[in-house]
Formats: structure tokens, C-alpha cells, sequence
């Protein structure tokens, strides 16, 4: 008889994420075993008792999931169960810290795809801002785009210094080449966006990011994506439903379309359930992190 599934999921947070929780089991999983106030100390034996306490065959129905909402201790949780396997006791390990791995990855892949549509360019040659860069998903996202070569600023919308430290320490960290800004008024925005070709919104839910005014100002923008499906939208004009629709409000940008919420949340979805899944399927152990997600999204895109 097979043994039954099991997903460990640790988190450092008072709560595991219910969104996890339900997308887990409709993945495939039979049993969610939920660890709260995880600290980075512990992984390695947690990790241990999970590989240790069924046999080969049995670790291949095993996983564990890292969540929270702190992207640089979830990574260090991820190297932490990796470096503790034994093989062939070894399980895989899907790290996405209040979805924003996913998030990124999906709305990253989402404006990439209707950049090469609509305009014919890759991220690579493209400046990009991602206003609420110093929260999980905009952190996420800033990372992804400077990885695939684009010229990325996260933008804080009270420090300088804030940002700074952010882009500073993911740069280190991950190779990448990040700048940070701060724009806390319209006239900040619009000095930043005059001459950007991408913008992504990772703010906080139910915040106008860039109003009408604003984004007449953009001259070369050809891409917007917005994560926020909390009226107001963070961008104005951008609906939850957007993909690829022009954008209006910049009036000096030809052809500048926007993405919304719910296309980047459709995909997303599939996105987790696939990465999900495939912990399921494989024949040998996956590390899963924002790197695998954004590979997967631009496939399902």
C-alpha cells in the first residue's frame, strides 16, 4: 500500500497562511502538518525527523514547505533543510514566503509576454520601477527583473535610506543589481517614471500608487502590472482583468498596456499548483524558490 503524502510547513510567523494551507491540499497533499514560530535553528532538526522516520520510498511522498513573510530568512530556511538531508533520505523543499515568490514570478513572466507582443523587447533592454519594492512581492519582483537583465530600482515611498539597504543587501545576496529610490509625493513619481519602460505595483493592498496624473507624465512606458485587486487599484485605469489592455492615462506613451490583478493572480494559481504537485511526481528532490517559479510562469504564460 502507498503510503499516505505528507507536507511539513514551517513558518516563522504566529500563523501558517491559509491560501498555502488550501492550495497544498488541492495540489495533492492527504496531510498538512502546520509548524508555527519556526526558528532557523530548529530547520535542521525538523528536517532530520521528517527524512529520517520513513524509508526511501516513503521520504518521495514527503515535502516541506517554508512560508512567513521575510524573503532572506526563508531562503536561509530553504539552504538549512537542504544542507540537512541525508541522501537517499532527502525530501523536497518548496520556499514561498507569503506567496510573494509566486506572486513575483507570475506578474514578472506577465509583462515580459506582452512587452515582446505589443513592443518587441526584452526585459534585458528595458528600465523598470517596482513601487512597493521594499515588500515582499516588489522585492521579489525587483530581484527577477534585475536577474533577467533589466535595469530595476525598487521604490520606497518614505526612505531613501530604506531602499538603499534593501536593494544593498538582495544585491549581495543574489548577484543581481538592484537600485533604491523613494518617491513620496507626485512629483517624486514623476521624475522617476518619464523615462521607464516597465512598471510593476506590489503595494499594499487597497493603496493608489500611480494616479492619472502621474502617468501622463511616463514618455516611453510600455508595460504596467498591478497586484492589487483591493479597490483602489494601484494603478489607476489598470481593471483586476487586464491583460494586455491599453492603458489610457498615458497619454505620452504609445501603446502602453497594463496587467492586472486577477490575470497575474489566474496565473499565479496554476503557478503554486504546479510547483505543488510536482514535489508529488519527482524522482528526485526539488529546492524550490523564486528562480524555479519564474522558469515555471514563463512556461505557463
Amino acid at each position: 500500500m502507498e503510503k499516505r503524502s505528507i507536507l511539513h510547513m514551517l513558518d516563522p510567523m504566529p500563523n501558517n497562511s491559509p491560501f498555502d494551507v488550501n492550495m497544498a491540499m488541492d495540489a495533492g497533499f492527504d496531510v498538512l502538518v502546520p509548524y508555527s514560530n519556526v526558528k532557523l535553528d530548529s530547520v535542521n532538526r525538523l528536517t532530520q525527523d521528517t527524512i529520517f522516520s520513513r524509508s526511501p520510498a516513503g521520504i518521495k511522498r514527503t515535502g516541506i514547505f517554508i512560508g512567513g513573510r521575510d524573503l532572506g530568512l526563508a531562503i536561509d530556511m530553504l539552504d538549512a533543510c537542504q544542507q540537512a538531508m541525508v541522501p537517499p533520505f532527502e525530501v523536497s523543499v518548496f520556499a514561498d514566503p507569503s506567496g510573494a515568490f509566486t506572486t513575483a514570478a507570475a506578474l514578472v513572466a506577465c509583462v515580459e509576454k506582452e512587452l515582446k507582443i505589443k513592443h518587441g523587447k526584452e526585459l534585458k533592454d528595458s528600465k523598470v520601477l517596482v513601487f512597493g519594492g521594499t515588500g515582499p512581492v516588489g522585492i521579489a519582483t525587483g530581484i527577477i527583473a534585475s536577474l533577467a537583465g533589466a535595469d530595476t530600482y525598487l521604490v520606497d515611498h518614505l526612505s531613501n535610506e530604506a531602499a538603499a539597504e534593501v536593494a544593498k543587501t538582495y544585491n549581495r545576496r543574489f548577484g543581481c543589481a538592484l537600485t533604491g529610490v523613494c518617491a513620496n509625493n507626485d512629483s517624486d513619481k514623476i521624475n522617476l517614471i518619464a523615462d521607464v519602460d516597465i512598471i510593476f505595483s506590489a503595494a499594499k493592498a487597497g493603496v493608489q500608487v500611480l494616479n492619472s496624473l502621474v502617468l501622463k507624465e511616463a514618455n516611453q512606458l510600455k508595460v504596467a502590472g498591478d497586484v492589487n485587486a483591493v479597490p483602489p487599484m494601484g494603478i489607476e485605469g489598470i481593471k483586476r482583468n487586464d491583460l494586455g489592455v491599453s492603458l489610457t492615462h498615458a497619454i505620452n506613451s504609445k501603446d502602453a498596456v497594463g496587467v492586472g490583478a486577477l490575470a497575474v493572480g489566474n496565473v499565479k494559481y496554476q503557478l503554486q499548483h504546479n510547483m505543488l504537485k510536482s514535489m508529488l511526481e519527482t524522482k528526485t528532490p526539488l529546492f524550490l524558490d523564486f528562480r524555479a517559479a519564474f522558469i515555471k510562469a514563463r512556461e505557463i504564460v
